[in-house]
């Protein structure tokens, strides 16, 4: 799919509806500044409030300003197998390059369960499906050995690792290299997309590259090219936002962030809330130490 920076994108929104034309406007401004990928209707974008029409839309508006120069990535993951699917092929129908679907939530499959809902998702749609791992959000830890065993399906092209164990990341990464397999491994957490890329893998998919995208993608791209010094620097600069855009649950921080920047209202769809005045000052404060503000 890609090596590098993806960003996870934001849905703005206008007095209650999404706002198309910002959306628009701030994939431009992505483009422009260099990311590698778009990721569209993930957990930064409030996917669980978007209805069918806005998603379709949304998929439509990225995949046109996208134009081919950058993979188009959409979340299509839910808690049933069958509605995943059906979410996955519309994806594609409307012109994604990928999907990005997040182990199933609530319902706490195991292991095995894990493993039966990949294989039927990836072996009944058309396309590249990349794994998300979330724990923090979906109460089942995705294992190393569990997604090695994904390799049995072709389409399974990458993960996205944001269990925030550093060890399981990096044993993934060591059976990877010993099965020569090439799946792709992106860290799913700002804080440690340095560590994961200079471990082997393959790049983030990214919270913070809303508001900074060239300083993120240019991170990683040094990291990649084996400047390390050059990539640590930037990491240590990025470090205040990669705290404060997770003071309260995402999307929260990095829409207020945006908002400050002109490139959204600074709205979000209930049950998500307004970030509290005490941390908009801890934002602030960030986005400033880090040259974004």
């Amino acid at each position: 799919m890609f090596r590098g920076t993806g960003t996870a994108v934001i849905t703005p929104f206008k007095d209650g509806d999404v706002d198309f034309d910002a959306f628009g406007r701030f994939i431009r401004f992505q483009l422009e500044n260099r990311i590698e990928a778009l990721i569209v209707l993930g957990t930064t974008g409030e996917s669980p409030t978007i209805s069918d029409f806005e998603r379709t839309q949304l998929i439509k508006i990225t995949v046109n300003e996208a134009n081919g120069t950058v993979p188009v990535i959409v979340g299509t993951g839910t808690n049933s197998t069958e509605k995943t699917v059906e979410m996955s092929t519309k994806a594609f129908d409307e012109g994604a390059d990928g999907v990005l679907v997040v182990v199933p939530y609530y319902n706490k499959p195991t292991q095995e369960g894990l493993y039966r809902h990949f294989g039927e998702i990836a072996t009944r749609v058309q396309g590249p499906v990349i794994i998300y791992n979330v724990p923090g959000r979906t109460g089942t830890n995705m294992l190393p050995d569990t997604i090695i065993r994904c390799l049995d399906f072709d389409n399974i092209v990458g993960v996205k690792e944001a269990s925030g164990d550093q060890y399981n990341v990096d044993y993934l990464l060591s059976r990877l290299k010993a099965n020569h397999s090439d799946l792709k491994v992106w860290s799913g957490n700002d804080d440690q997309a340095f560590h994961l890329c200079s471990s082997g893998g393959d790049g983030v998919i990214s919270v913070i590259s809303n508001a900074a995208p060239l300083k993120t993608s240019s991170m990683i791209r040094s990291i990649l090219g084996g400047d390390l010094e050059s990539a640590r620097d930037l990491h240590l600069e990025l470090l205040p936002i990669m705290k404060a855009f997770f003071v309260e649950s995402n999307p929260i921080p990095v829409k207020y962030a945006l908002s400050l920047m002109g490139y959204c209202r600074n709205e979000l769809r209930l049950p998500l809330y307004d970030l509290s005045d005490a941390n908009r000052t801890v934002v602030e404060r960030a986005m400033k130490e880090s040259g974004v503000l």
